[in-house]
């Protein structure tokens, strides 16, 4: 589900609060990661990702990855931190239309 620029903003600012649930260091994006973000946003919906010890271009290419393996969408990115959103089975984020 792709999320439109109007719930984007929405999400970025919820997301505004929150403190980055899933940290990538040097090993990089693993299995256990990604399974980890998956679980993340199974239980939370929105998260913030912390990735530590890139490039600028680096990060962002391993934030798409992560979108791509999860199923979810990246709705911003500050620095070494993006915030990622699923909907959940049950949202419990209702979402602006």
């Amino acid at each position: 589900m792709a999320v439109n620029d109007k719930q984007k903003r929405y999400l970025r600012g919820l997301a505004h609060t929150l403190k980055p649930v899933v940290m990538i260091g040097n090993k990089g994006l693993t299995d256990t990661v990604i399974a980890e973000i998956d679980n993340a946003l199974g239980h939370h919906e929105l998260i913030k990702v912390r990735v530590s010890g890139l490039e600028k271009a680096d990060r962002i290419q391993m934030l798409n990855d992560i979108t791509e393996k999860t199923n979810a969408d990246l709705v911003h990115v500050i620095g070494h931190i993006g915030a990622l959103y699923r909907p959940a089975k049950e949202p419990t984020i209702q979402l602006p239309k």
